[in-house]
């Protein structure tokens, strides 16, 4: 990550290739708050959003990043160029659970099987 005066440039890449961002961080700014910021900021265009910041991953040099940890600590020596901006990938997770409740709750699914003896 770019350090700029005791500051992160970073800018968050979306799935459709849209931006949000660059805007800088303090190092001992945690994963979570990225991720807040994320959902005060998402395009309201956007048909899939995420609603909580459990439906947010980053990624971030291969790597997914986890909440408890800092800017500081996921920075990649690869990312240490002066004036640079670090790209974050964001992912979000498909609602899966409430598509499951729905299809129990509106439709009854039957298993067939069926066997052919030659």
């Amino acid at each position: 990550m770019a350090v700029s005066q005791d500051q992160f440039e970073i800018k968050f890449r979306l799935s459709d290739g849209s931006d949000i961002g660059p805007k800088s961080y303090p190092p001992a700014t945690s994963i979570a708050t990225l991720k807040e910021n994320i959902l005060a900021q998402w395009p309201k265009d956007k048909e899939y959003g995420p609603r909580t910041v459990k439906d947010v991953k980053l990624i971030s040099a291969g790597k997914i990043l986890e909440n408890n940890r800092t800017v500081g600590e996921c920075q990649s020596p690869l990312c240490d160029l002066p004036g640079g901006v670090t790209t974050m990938h964001v992912v979000v997770q498909p609602r899966t659970v409430e598509k499951a409740e729905k299809k129990v709750a509106g439709e009854t699914k039957h298993s067939k099987c069926v066997c052919v003896i030659l």
